[in-house]
């Protein structure tokens, strides 16, 4: 984790953004305290776990005995995930 100053912060911004993007971590310190961390608000994509499949399972079952078309069906998932 690379630590940066206010100052050199200010100076470097563009690059310090450049390499969060990539996944190494930048700390911006004010009086030699770490006060803010750049990360990249990106998707990291992650392994799917068992408890993702049961989930799966559970609405592709609720899919096949409703009436509902694809696209709805998905547009209602993803609402639901935001709701989480």
């Amino acid at each position: 984790m690379s630590t940066y100053t206010v100052a050199e912060a200010k100076n470097k911004l563009s690059e310090l953004i450049n390499r969060a993007l990539k996944g190494e971590g930048v700390v911006i310190t004010r009086h030699g305290q770490p006060v803010v961390e750049l990360k990249s608000v990106r998707h990291v994509p992650r392994a799917m776990t068992e408890a993702d499949f049961e989930w799966l399972r559970a609405h592709r079952a609720r899919l096949t005995q409703t009436k509902t078309d694809a696209g709805t069906f998905v547009s209602q998932m993803r609402d639901e995930e935001w709701e989480r």
